[in-house]
């Protein structure tokens, strides 16, 4: 090649990577926020990113309800702005973002579906620290049997009942949520569920890992074995409702492996963010383990976990 067309080569190569460079933004990556609405600290989650050269996408996680994506993220310097349909929100009308990058967080003010203004505040995603070498702890039984000890509600509605060695939520009412707080794990469940139900398992308090009655069913990030709105499993390996059956998860950093019912239905994957109905955004942080009590019935027979050292 000459020397002549190897500098013309240099050169298409320099001005395309310049055309790329021009079009980054620093508002680009995923956001751990929290928005304050009436006087709630309602943690949620943004990514902006890319889509071609012209436009900025993402995806949003509100306070409840799964990860829902943002055609157009519109940005102009440090600014940005994006509108969402309402998922289950009450009331019709899009929730507006308007937002701005001042140092290294981005504040602003949500239009809900109430038309009320609500503000946030987010900071640069902080992702749980993975060791080099994994070393396993010794088993805890996070449920005795006998009682809920070791556990408590995060309401004043308890439909939790232990009877015969089986822990028991009637549906519809608080949250149970691990008084102790956890890193990096191996988490074991054995469970059972009526027809048609709907729970989960919230790993640090953040991560929901579904339990639904889906046998039969095409899987989904949103059905039994998915991390809520973000992680299909590779199939669907749900038993039939009343058959008791067995959630194997680990959890290292923001990476997840789930074996459900002796199958490998997630395998080392990354959860990109919190999930609706996470006790908070500080994902850099241990958390708890929570089981799911406002939606359907469930029970569990047995809860242990394994800790890395």
């Amino acid at each position: 090649m000459s020397f002549r067309r190897i500098t013309l080569v240099i050169l298409i190569l320099f001005f395309t990577i310049s055309h790329y460079a021009q079009k980054a933004s620093p508002l680009e990556g995923r956001w751990d926020l929290v928005v304050d609405k009436d006087n709630k600290e309602l943690p949620s989650w943004l990514e902006i990113r890319h889509s071609g050269t012209k436009t900025f996408v993402g995806r949003f996680v509100y306070a409840f309800g799964s990860a829902r994506p943002v055609a157009e993220v519109k940005i102009s310097g440090n600014k940005f702005s994006f509108s969402i349909p309402p998922q289950w929100e009450e009331g019709d009308r899009n929730m507006d973002f308007e937002g701005e990058l001042i140092g290294d967080q981005i504040k602003g003010i949500m239009i809900y579906t109430d038309g009320k203004p609500y503000p946030f505040v987010g900071k640069r995603q902080s992702v749980f620290s993975s060791p080099e070498k994994i070393v396993w702890s010794k088993s805890e039984a996070l449920f005795n049997g006998k009682n809920i000890e070791g556990w408590h509600l995060d309401g004043d509605k308890n439909k939790w009942t232990v009877n015969d060695g089986i822990l028991s939520n009637a549906g519809g009412g608080s949250n149970l949520i691990t008084d102790d707080k956890f890193g990096n794990f191996k988490l074991k469940a054995e469970f059972r569920y009526p027809n048609g139900s709907n729970s989960g398992i919230y790993l640090r308090g953040r991560y929901e890992v579904q339990i639904t009655d889906n046998k039969g069913m095409e899987p989904s990030d949103i059905y039994f074995g998915g991390v809520y709105g973000f992680l299909e499993p590779n199939q669907m390996a749900a038993k039939n409702a009343s058959d008791w059956q067995t959630y194997e998860i680990t959890l290292v950093g923001n990476r997840v492996t789930i074996i459900a019912n002796g199958k490998s239905i997630i395998t080392d994957q990354t959860i990109p963010g919190i999930t609706g109905g996470a006790i908070d955004s500080q994902e850099g942080q241990p958390g708890p383990i929570m089981l799911q009590g406002d939606h359907g019935a469930v029970e569990f027979k047995s809860i242990e976990i394994i800790p890395i050292q």
